[in-house]
């Protein structure tokens, strides 16, 4: 399969899933919010699916800074941003927090 078949919203909550056995996990696309910007060469791709929020708590950011939370988010999703995805709003926690 394609992987442009799969929703970018989709793929995202997957690859975070997959990587960070999250307790708490929601991918919300705020892209309808941004309609009328510009749209960029690899955008098209994604059908307009260009902005997220992720919220996310895992027990794999325990004892982790903020930059290395999102480091770490931004990395497992390089594909998608490279392919796309203008923007990414990150809340990042461990349990408890």
């Amino acid at each position: 399969m394609n992987g442009n078949a799969v929703p970018v919203k989709d793929r995202i909550r997957a690859k975070l899933a997959a990587a960070l056995g999250p307790v708490s996990l929601e991918v919300i696309d705020d892209s309808h919010k941004h309609a009328d910007h510009y749209v960029h060469p690899g955008g098209a791709g994604h059908q307009g699916e260009t902005h997220f929020t992720v919220k996310i708590v895992s027990p794999a950011f325990s004892g982790k800074s903020r930059v290395q939370r999102h480091r770490a988010i931004n990395d497992l999703l390089a594909e998608e941003i490279a392919g796309g995805v203008h923007a990414l709003a990150i809340h990042a926690k461990a349990p408890g927090e």
